[in-house]
């Protein structure tokens, strides 16, 4: 039978999200409605024919949304719309992918701090999995030597995760072209989870790196969704897209065994949002959302520099924040309970959620892109928790 380990972030998520009153864990985008979808397209007219019959619909997606989604990874080179595989969401796009190319006997290598699923799943595939750790002191950096020292001969794929959950770093392109070289050396498979791409809120004009798929390197194969950037999670839909045309129709195959194919009013809504006609705006309210917020959030942590410090992320939806107590890295578990417990603000801990239950001691993943109003009710709430409780939180002491 196969074990793999629970999913700590999900279950936690599970655990608390539904009766939290500030969720500020969340790491979509803030959620819109259909109607607000409509107003941010300039294509006014109906995305859903109300007189279709109900069927599974195109079993690979359909070649509207395949062809809006192609466009998108096309800045440098076209990529066909046979290339893309629609999925239920970017997690099941990620399962199908690590389970359709990863078993006993690969070696892979896993950006870390990242989402659990893409290094539990492979550990669970049999593969041996190291973790390629980026370093907050650098700003949350990857060391490309150390990358060359982790390859082995039997190194199956290297995994991204850009932008990076739960830091909000940035590998540049720089940085991915010469991945790409070490991968290209030993037909490594590259693969990057893109869920949180386009949203570079926080680097410098002409400095957002591109997609993977943009580099020249055939063996490499992304993932994305409707969910983070998008606003749109209530779809359930998301993609596997690559160079690689084997890559997909091996993904296609294993497909048959999980889903015969989203439904077609999801498809129907994410085709409409990704149209030229509406894909830009709704990015643009998601790149204005993420700054104004961003702003909120680093007033917070300027003032309570005596308790907490970052790194400023650069992109996506969320910030990992180390808080200490008296010279200590919090017991960031019981300090995410207690403020749930207390003023109803929702954190995710680090050390469980993103370090294993060893690394990332006294971090919280905060998920900043949510309504205006929710962060800012938060943030006051946790004003007055910093001012009257905080000093009863309890620290990690390592012996």
């Amino acid at each position: 039978m196969v074990h793999i380990k629970e999913f700590a972030v999900e279950q936690w998520m599970d655990k608390y999200e539904t009766t939290a009153k500030y969720n500020v864990a969340e790491t979509c985008c803030a959620s819109i409605s259909f109607n607000d979808l409509r107003e941010l397209s300039e294509d006014k007219s109906d995305p859903l024919d109300l007189g279709i019959k109900l069927t599974y619909g195109a079993i690979r997606g359909s070649e509207r949304l395949r062809g809006n989604l192609a466009r998108l990874y096309s800045d440098q080179t076209p990529l066909p719309s046979d290339n893309v595989l629609i999925t239920a969401g970017a997690i099941q796009a990620n399962f199908l992918l690590l389970y359709t190319l990863v078993g006993p006997g690969d070696h892979v290598i896993c950006h870390y701090p990242t989402y659990q699923q893409l290094y539990s799943v492979p550990e669970s595939l049999g593969a041996e999995v190291s973790l390629w750790k980026a370093k907050e002191a650098d700003n949350w950096k990857l060391d490309i030597n150390e990358l060359k020292n982790l390859i082995r001969p039997n190194t199956k794929m290297i995994i991204l995760n850009n932008p990076q959950n739960p830091t909000g770093a940035v590998i540049p392109q720089e940085t991915l072209k010469k991945i790409v070289e070490i991968a290209r050396s030993s037909s490594i498979i590259v693969h990057a989870d893109e869920v949180y791409r386009p949203l570079y809120h926080s680097v410098g004009e002409g400095q957002a790196p591109p997609s993977l798929l943009s580099l020249g390197y055939e063996h490499t194969v992304v993932t994305g969704s409707m969910s983070k950037a998008y606003s749109l999670a209530g779809l359930r839909v998301g993609w596997i897209a690559s160079r690689d045309r084997s890559i997909i129709e091996a993904c296609a195959s294993a497909r048959d065994y999980t889903t015969i194919s989203v439904g077609q009013l999801d498809d129907a809504i994410a085709s409409y949002a990704l149209a030229p006609a509406c894909e830009p705006n709704l990015i643009k309210r998601n790149l204005d959302l993420a700054r104004r917020n961003l702003a909120i959030l680093e007033k917070f942590i300027e003032s309570h520099r005596w308790a907490c410090d970052w790194v400023k992320p650069r992109a996506g939806t969320t910030a990992f924040v180390r808080f200490n107590n008296q010279g200590h890295p919090v017991d960031d578990v019981a300090f995410c309970e207690q403020l749930q417990a207390k003023i109803g603000v929702m954190f995710v801990p680090g050390s469980s959620c993103f370090g294993e239950g060893e690394d990332y001691e006294g971090y919280v993943r905060i998920g900043y892109v949510c309504e205006t109003e929710v962060l800012e009710q938060a943030m006051e709430a946790l004003r007055s928790f910093m001012d009257e409780e905080y000093r009863n939180v309890p620290v990690r002491r390592r012996t």
